[in-house]
């Protein structure tokens, strides 16, 4: 089990891995988005939908009447990977939360979708180009 400390929080990543973080290759989503919970989203609008048992949570493209401080900035894995490689998601994770960046992460099987607030964008992308990765406009 490997812990690390990241301020006053302990992360508890994983077990029976060894060497490096993957580096991965991201590439940012254009435009800007809004995580909520599922409701008034256009269906054309929706970029992730997830329902879990207490409710929906919806990202969705923002629109002009979106309050600035709730907007959120997607980054997205380039290439997928096998369900079964670990630490590819905690790479990621890791280096945000080290640098106080809050995340909304979504996965699919083709990509891993990491949304950090529009007014963190250049502390999470510093971040993550500080520990490997490369972070692509």
């Amino acid at each position: 089990m490997v812990i690390r400390r990241s301020g006053r929080r302990t992360l508890t990543l994983m077990s029976d891995v060894s060497g490096p973080p993957p580096r991965q290759r991201l590439r940012s989503l254009s435009g800007a988005f809004r995580v909520e919970r599922g409701r008034g989203a256009e269906p054309g609008s929706v970029t992730v939908f997830v329902r879990d048992p207490d409710g929906v949570t919806v990202v969705r493209a923002a629109t002009a009447d979106d309050p600035p401080e709730e907007l959120w900035h997607g980054l997205r894995g380039v290439s997928a990977h096998d369900l079964d490689q670990p630490g590819m998601l905690a790479a990621l994770l890791v280096p945000l939360a080290d640098a106080g960046v809050p995340v909304f992460v979504a996965s699919t099987f083709d990509a891993d979708l990491v949304f950090v607030p529009v007014e963190r964008r250049d502390a999470a992308v510093g971040a993550l180009r500080a520990a490997g990765h490369i972070v692509e406009p």
